[in-house]
This record gives C-alpha cells, sequence and structure tokens, in this order.
C-alpha cells in the first residue's frame, strides 16, 4: 500500500538534500542512477517538454531530492497538479518537506495504478521519469511501460537519461522513442527521451 502526503508541509529549508542523495546514492547507487543531483539546466529541458491540459497533472517519477520537481515549479506546473511518487521513504518525506502544495505518493512506480489515487488515473499528461530504466532487465522494462500505460494510456513519458543513444530497445517494447533534449551542462551529460506506443 502506498503512503499518500497531500503537500501541505511548510518548505522547512531550501536544501537540495545533497547530503541525503549521496546517502542514498551509497546505499544504493543503481537505483539512483547518477553521482550527483540532476543539474537545472536538465530540469529546464524536461519543463519545457511537458505537455498538460487545464484539468490534467504531472506525475514524476523517482524524483529523489527534488531537483527537477522545482524546475517542474519554476516552469509553471502548479504546485496542486504535481504529483511526485518516490519508493524510498526517507526521500519521499524530504520531498513532501520541501514541496509545499506537491503530493507526493511513497509508492512505487511499476505499481503506478495502486500508487496513484483512482480519481487522477487517466488524467495524466505528463509522466516524467527520472528512474534509471537502461539498467533494468528487459522485462522490468516492460513492467514499467505497462504501469505507465494503466495511469495514462496513449500518452507514452518522458525518461532523461545519461544514453546517447536510446536506453529502451524500442522494438523490443513496441515504443516508439525520440530524443528531444540534450543537456552538455548537466554532470554527466543528459539526454531527454519521449516514448509513446508504436503504430
Amino acid at each position: 500500500m502506498s503512503g499518500i502526503v497531500a503537500g501541505k508541509h511548510r518548505a522547512q529549508r531550501k536544501s537540495g538534500g545533497v547530503g541525503l542523495f549521496l546517502r542514498r546514492w551509497a546505499a544504493n547507487p543503481l537505483q539512483m542512477g547518477s553521482i550527483v543531483p540532476s543539474s537545472p539546466a536538465l530540469g529546464r529541458r524536461i519543463a519545457a517538454l511537458v505537455e498538460r491540459g487545464p484539468d490534467e497533472v504531472v506525475v514524476e517519477l523517482g524524483a529523489g531530492t527534488g531537483a527537477v520537481s522545482r524546475a517542474l515549479l519554476a516552469g509553471g506546473v502548479p504546485p496542486e497538479r504535481l504529483v511526485v511518487v518516490e519508493i524510498v521513504p526517507e526521500m519521499a518525506r524530504h520531498l513532501a518537506r520541501a514541496l509545499p502544495g506537491v503530493t507526493v505518493i511513497e509508492g512505487d512506480a511499476f505499481a503506478l495504478a495502486e500508487a496513484l489515487p483512482a480519481a487522477l488515473h487517466g488524467r495524466v499528461g505528463t509522466v516524467v521519469c527520472g528512474i534509471p530504466l537502461v539498467l533494468l532487465p528487459t522485462a522490468r522494462q516492460r513492467a514499467f511501460v505497462e504501469a505507465v500505460e494503466a495511469v495514462a494510456p496513449g500518452r507514452g513519458f518522458l525518461l532523461y537519461t545519461y544514453c546517447v543513444t536510446s536506453p529502451l530497445p524500442c522494438r523490443t517494447l513496441g515504443l516508439s522513442g525520440r530524443r528531444e533534449g540534450f543537456t552538455p551542462l548537466n554532470l554527466p551529460p543528459a539526454s531527454v527521451w519521449r516514448y509513446g506506443k508504436a503504430g
């Protein structure tokens, strides 16, 4: 069962949570995917690619310490229209404190139908993913694609990654994919890919 925290907390500090990020990276580097949080330049690039109707939400998966979340807010996503899903309890608590007004869900991105409130199913404009999917076996990648499709049918997702070529095997997963952004100022340089169901 996922824990849902409606983001009504006041931000206690504006720290990016670098210490928390490094502790989580040391505990599980494959879960984090990078040794440093995402840069503001990458966050701005992702925010510029977000699509959302007036009644739709943006769902961010694997938000970490909230670097991309803050960029989405700065890029015009209203706090009440941003839903952040984070599986690590300590990071979910940090995000709930750091992102007032944002809905933070402590839950599993691979079980989005259970994690996301039913009222939001079909009302997702863009899913943004920071999970290092390239490191996962094909079966897990397919499970992720199906999890997104369950709550955002036909919408696909944005994936930021450190791969220049597609980090996902599109043909195998039945996806179309295109690189829509490249940010050399990120450490390491990052790409933003948009994926959707093929055909």
